[in-house]
């Protein structure tokens, strides 16, 4: 029996916006802190929407997307503005007022 397998490309499944959205919410839960994690993330972002150069959209430096920086939270919301996407908070249960 032979086993064929086949290469599994995250940006396929990122073609609608609302899909972006999700994929950036669970790297931002998944991230634990991790700047890498998140320039890489919002490179597979950039990716699927099909631009080359997230830095130059967002008007930052592109060494700020570099896998060796510490990504700022200004240059995480320029880019994700972007993008096409916004961050919003809500309340955690286990801290919800009651």
């Amino acid at each position: 029996m032979t086993i064929r397998l086949t290469r599994w490309e995250v940006t396929d499944h990122l073609q609608a916006d609302e899909e972006r959205a999700l994929f950036l919410e669970a790297c931002i839960d998944e991230a634990g802190g991790d700047s890498a994690f998140m320039v890489q993330a919002l490179r597979t972002i950039a990716r699927a929407s099909r631009i080359d150069d997230p830095a130059a959209i967002a008007g930052v430096d592109p060494a700020s997307l570099s896998d060796d920086c510490e990504l700022s939270f200004d240059t995480f919301l320029k880019v994700t503005r972007a993008l096409g996407l916004q961050l919003h908070a809500e309340v955690v249960p286990a801290h919800a007022a009651g």
